[in-house]
């Protein structure tokens, strides 16, 4: 299958890059961002593209494709509900609503978050609940992972150095946290396969949380 990612240089847009590129089931990558992966692989092709509000300058790469994994996204820490949104509702259905025109039917993964929730009291939960109802509503095969706390795995990193940080610390604490908490935790390989796998012949439900990703 080929597949596009959005997202390839945060901790799990790269995780879920380096499980396509492996998976003998992605024949081919096209990753897409404000900046490249700095990965060279035979079945890797890159797009530098600034505005992920305006894709027409790129729309003519972009059909064909059998799924999208969007792992793009920030913190909400800090942030105004109309900057989070922007970034959050915004962007992601700039590019859903391009992909569903150009690709109608395929699958589209988007990376929420456990909580998530349209009517909820945190402004992060109902931005990100507005989108997952956005997205279900296309005519895409669109699945929402919600993967609750997500260990970086084969040399993966964060972006932002609090987390890196904080990571480094709870590593040596994972194989205790997946055993006290199986159904609250995974990894970016994990992620990474299980959206391939939901690419390939889809899942029993739309909303799948970390115990429903590390199954799959």
């Amino acid at each position: 299958m080929k597949v596009i990612i959005f997202g390839a240089t945060g901790m799990v847009g790269r995780g879920v890059l380096r499980e396509c590129l492996l998976d003998p089931r992605v024949s081919a990558v096209l990753t897409v961002g404000r900046a490249p992966t700095g990965i060279s692989h035979g079945k890797l092709r890159e797009i530098v593209h600034g505005d992920l509000l305006d894709l027409a300058p790129i729309e003519d790469r972009l059909s064909g494709f059998d799924a999208c994994f969007f792992c793009l996204g920030v913190s909400s820490a800090g942030m105004s509900e109309k900057d989070y949104r922007h970034v959050t509702y915004d962007v992601t259905m700039s590019v859903a609503n391009t992909l569903a025109r150009l690709n109608p039917g395929s699958t589209f993964t988007y990376v929420s978050g456990v909580g998530t929730d349209a009517h909820g009291r945190a402004m992060w939960a109902r931005v990100k609940g507005e989108t997952e109802n956005a997205l279900l509503a296309l005519p895409l095969e669109a699945y929402m992972f919600r993967p609750g706390y997500i260990q970086p795995m084969h040399g993966v990193r964060s972006r932002t150095r609090i987390y890196r940080v904080a990571y480094v610390v709870a590593r040596p604490l994972y194989p205790l946290l997946r055993m006290l908490f199986p159904g609250a935790v995974t990894t970016t390989e994990r992620i990474g396969q299980a959206m391939i796998t939901v690419a390939e012949r889809g899942a029993p439900k739309r909303i799948l949380g970390p115990s429903d990703i590390n199954s799959l």
